[in-house]
């Protein structure tokens, strides 16, 4: 979740996993969570992949019985990689749509004065500082997350969960014991690679992005341990802090 607060509105974000088809447990929790979001939200982004996705109804994307209640604002992202006629072909198409470059900042100011027009009349959440709710073992998971993905990127990447066990804020170096949990020992041995040499890797890049958050020298203990089929596992899923619905179908 991220807070934007300016002047007189603030706007909560959450970042919901994308509208996938599920095909084993935690796709069913990731398409809860963002059907959860859809109900609770004032105002729906609908974010879709320009260069790549045609935009699909809502409704049929997320399994909806209806149409939410909450506005929604469609939003056509990466921009930037398109011509000039496909831009003029989905404006023709979605002339309510939004144009947006996350990657060079084109459109946003557009998109968030879009969100603000539909907002309810509220007093502010949060204080007007806050930009998130999340403790720091969040986003050093998140860190570490991301140098899984870069680092082994074709590899296993959505084989890997990650979870911080231990974090002293109050020790300088700060220490941080992290694990990352994988579904089979042969992912284990890509994670740890040869003489350690990967996860070494994985964690020096890590680091390199958690100290200036943390504002400090970090010291990162970091795991790789076997979660058999975690993925697909209820039991490893609620272990990990994720929420499949209660039905356990959707």
């Amino acid at each position: 979740m991220g807070i934007l607060t300016d002047d007189d509105t603030q706007l909560v974000f959450f970042d919901t996993p994308g509208l996938l088809e599920p095909r084993y447990a935690l796709h069913r929790a990731m398409r809860h969570a963002s059907q959860k979001a859809i109900a609770d939200a004032d105002v729906i982004v609908h974010l879709v992949d320009a260069s790549d996705d045609r935009p699909d109804d809502l409704v049929a994307l997320a399994g909806l019985e209806r149409a939410p209640n909450a506005p929604v604002v469609l939003v056509l992202n990466k921009a930037d990689r398109l011509s000039e006629a496909q831009r003029t072909q989905l404006a023709a198409e979605f002339p309510d749509a939004l144009l947006v470059s996350a990657e060079t900042g084109d459109g946003l100011d557009a998109l968030l004065l879009a969100v603000r027009k539909r907002l309810p009349e509220s007093p502010f959440l949060y204080p007007a500082d806050d930009v998130s709710t999340q403790q720091m073992r969040f986003f050093v998971a998140e860190f570490l997350r991301e140098c899984v993905f870069e680092q082994l990127e074709e590899e296993v990447p959505y084989g890997v969960a990650v979870v911080i066990e231990e974090y002293r804020e109050g020790e300088d170096p700060v220490y941080i014991r992290a694990v990352l949990y994988v579904e089979r020992e042969s992912q284990k041995r890509i994670v740890i690679g040869a003489g350690g040499s990967r996860i070494k890797s994985i964690g020096q890049s890590a680091r390199a992005k958690v100290e200036p958050l943390v504002g400090g020298p970090v010291f990162l203990d970091l795991w790789a341990k076997v979660l058999p089929n975690w993925r697909r596992n209820a039991n490893a899923l609620a272990r990990l802090g994720y929420r499949l619905p209660e039905d356990g179908t959707r």
